[in-house]
């Protein structure tokens, strides 16, 4: 019965996930109709692409015993295509000095990820300190994922307009972490339920945030 509840939840984890890393498409397409990037970051899609490197690297056998994460690897290894076609676009359509912003951003990043996958498989023998040192690498990642839509809220409060933050953006945030937070307490994974409880109070801040540029635009 355990079992079964932790899979269900990990299926609905992963659907609340694919709205999430599904909700920039909006915005893309956007970018691709007016073939400009206009005030857009691409930081928090080069952040969710480490988070998703990070994950998918944390559910597989090499990390976690066997496939006891397998619904972990499942979407996060959806989010790397996602991300990476995210940015690809984002590199594509932005001006010169764009294009430098996200090389220095994105170089970082995988040089993160490939350091972390090289002394998790190589330098610890053991699955239990390879989790807990990808699982606090991971922490960080996951909670610059959640929080760096917050960067918006100054320029959201004074344009008084959501179009920088859309609310079901921040809605889909919370209703995912909510989802894996419970997953990580089923599985009694000390780091995924960690780390997605500060993950919902973060969702929970962008509602309200959200909430109040909707207001905005109503008034």
């Amino acid at each position: 019965m355990g079992d079964t509840l932790r899979l269900a939840v990990g299926v609905m984890g992963n659907a609340a996930s694919m709205l999430l890393f599904s909700a920039p498409i909006l915005t893309f397409y956007r970018i691709i109709r007016k073939k400009s990037t206009e005030e857009f970051s691409c930081v928090p899609y080069i952040i969710a692409l480490l988070n998703c490197l990070l994950y998918t690297w944390y559910g597989l056998p090499v990390v976690s015993y066997r496939w006891e994460n397998f619904p972990v690897v499942t979407i996060n290894g959806l989010g790397i295509l996602l991300e990476f076609s995210f940015i690809f676009i984002y590199f594509w359509f932005t001006s010169a000095r764009g294009k430098i912003k996200v090389a220095i951003t994105v170089i970082p990043v995988i040089l993160v990820f490939c350091i972390t996958a090289a002394i998790s498989a190589f330098a610890l023998n053991d699955h239990h300190h390879r989790k807990i040192f990808v699982g606090s690498v991971a922490l960080v990642a996951s909670v610059a994922m959640y929080g760096s839509p917050l960067v918006v809220v100054k320029k959201v409060i004074m344009t008084q307009s959501v179009e920088y933050m859309p609310f079901y953006l921040s809605f889909f945030s919370f209703l995912a972490s909510s989802f894996w937070m419970a997953y990580g307490l089923l599985s009694h994974d000390l780091f995924l339920a960690v780390c997605t409880i500060i993950q919902s109070l973060i969702g929970y801040n962008k509602n309200f945030c959200g909430s109040c540029t909707l207001w905005f635009s109503l008034t």
